[in-house]
């Protein structure tokens, strides 16, 4: 009898520690976001951006070089992503909308990995909204995906002393505070400056501060299996990077943008008046930017790019330390893309390919092939599943995007045959549609339709003219007409 108990005792034992052992192998997921990126990195063959440290995450993993969002604004595409949901779906098309109005018990994507065990932890920019006190706070966030408080950090954004100068005086006419506690601003979201360098340390913005908060947390997530959540600020505006950063490049040699022209025959609603940009910094309020205001604001672009690049070293420098990158599956992408210029285009909120292209980059352990570019067309609302079937774990059954794990080990697969997006613009909503070749998209006012764009990118990589009109495109646009209302469904393999 004692023996049998001793034998039933080491049994257990035995259970246990391959439980354990099981524990330790489950990968964990660093989860970085960056906020207003587009794909023009080294690693997408941008030679004149220096990232050497996103280059190297691409040389061991996958770079998606057709990945596109659902929604070219911050809170829709992220509220997609995070989700699995398309915009339809979510009911989300704007910054202030939280996705549980519409969909109050979907299991969001980090929520999943932690009803699975894992600890699950963000720092900065996730859902949308980065600030404790300032704009929408904690209004998107969503509190049943975290197992530890997320990280929220000051709206700080000048640190220089005529940035600060101007910011003060921007927030007592703001706020109408004339005689405004002098530190005020920075609880505030106050728009001074639109581009700026400091002579200042890395760690005295909020991104290179995020990043200690974020490398700390590693240190006590070790042990145990983590979906770690880091989203930068930067590039967005304004841009405000360490004067080091502006010193990697030489303003002069900064081209001016290409096209720099609006698409010809461009639906109306297709544009928009930059507002994002224009009249909302005080160094920025003529309707246009002249040249040398082009130049400085890419540069700034460009600056921001690099520091955030050096705050993503750090980070995974430290997952190297502590031995945890061979179990961790890292994945680096950007809410959606950007325009600086082009097309008499600023910032974001358009069908065009420079906003709903955006980049993707992905490394995951045991993987057959490294330092790869995948062709492919994937989506956003495919992270969700992907990142499921990567770490073992069931996929929600509301989950509408597609994983796209198998094209990590063979990225020439054959593969969906389109990519969707969407913009709304008042009562009218342009669905629109990446194929290989094309994009076509179909502006309707609810059932009516009030204008086609096509663009093709094989005579027209740039998307110089919309070419939906021309009569002998009669049959493309009723092909891909058909092929738009199949929808998303029917564009998988």
């Amino acid at each position: 009898m004692k023996h049998h108990s001793t034998l039933i005792l080491l049994a257990m034992f035995t259970l246990c520690a391959m439980s354990g052992a099981a524990e330790t192998q489950r990968p964990n997921v660093l989860f970085i976001a960056l906020d207003d990126l587009r794909p023009e990195l080294g690693c997408y063959g941008q030679k004149h951006i220096i990232s050497p440290n996103i280059d190297r995450l691409a040389a061991r993993g996958v770079v998606f070089n057709r990945a596109y969002c659902q929604y070219s604004v911050c809170n829709p595409s992220r509220a997609s992503l995070l989700t699995g949901l398309r915009p339809d779906s979510t009911g989300v098309m704007d910054n202030g909308t939280h996705f549980r109005k519409k969909a109050p018990d979907i299991i969001a994507l980090p929520q999943q990995f932690k009803l699975h065990g894992y600890t699950t932890q963000a720092f900065g920019k996730i859902y949308h909204g980065a600030f404790e006190t300032a704009y929408v706070g904690r209004k998107c966030d969503d509190e049943p995906s975290w197992t530890e408080p997320h990280w929220y950090g000051s709206p700080q954004y000048y640190f220089s002393p005529q940035g600060i100068e101007i910011a003060r005086q921007q927030y007592a006419k703001k706020y109408k505070k004339p005689h405004a506690d002098p530190d005020g601003w920075k609880k505030e979201f106050v728009q001074g400056l639109a581009t700026e360098a400091p002579d200042v340390p890395d760690r005295t913005l909020y991104d290179g501060q995020m990043t200690d908060l974020a490398i700390e947390a590693l240190g006590k997530l070790k042990r145990k299996p983590f979906f770690l959540a880091v989203g930068y600020l930067k590039p967005h505006l304004p841009f405000v990077a360490p004067k080091k950063y502006w010193d990697f490049y030489d303003r002069s040699k900064i081209e001016l943008p290409t096209p720099s022209a609006p698409p010809k025959d461009a639906a109306p609603m297709a544009l928009h008046t930059s507002g994002e940009l224009r009249g909302q910094y005080t160094n920025m309020k003529e309707k246009d930017p002249s040249p040398e205001q082009i130049r400085e604001l890419r540069h700034g672009y460009y600056a921001c790019v690099s520091f955030v690049d050096a705050q993503i070293g750090r980070l995974l420098a430290e997952l190297d330390r502590l031995g945890l990158r061979e179990n961790t599956i890292v994945i680096l992408w950007g809410d959606h893309g950007w325009h600086l210029g082009e097309q008499s285009l600023w910032c974001k909120n358009t069908n065009f390919e420079l906003d709903a292209r955006a980049p993707l980059i992905v490394s995951a352990p045991g993987r057959k092939v490294t330092g790869i570019k995948c062709n492919a067309l994937v989506e956003f609302v495919d992270i969700f599943p992907s990142l499921c079937e990567l770490a073992g774990l069931p996929i929600p059954s509301h989950v509408e995007g597609t994983s796209f794990a198998p094209l990590l080990d063979a990225p020439d697969k054959p593969w969906k045959s389109a990519a969707f997006s969407q913009i709304k613009r008042g009562p009218v909503i342009g669905h629109s549609m990446r194929t290989d070749r094309y994009r076509f998209t179909r502006w309707q006012k609810q059932d009516e339709t009030v204008a086609l764009e096509l663009y093709d990118y094989r005579n027209d990589p740039v998307e110089l003219e919309n070419i939906a009109a021309r009569p002998e495109n009669a049959a493309l646009v009723q092909e891909l007409t058909t092929k738009l209302d199949a929808g998303w469904r029917a564009a998988k393999l």
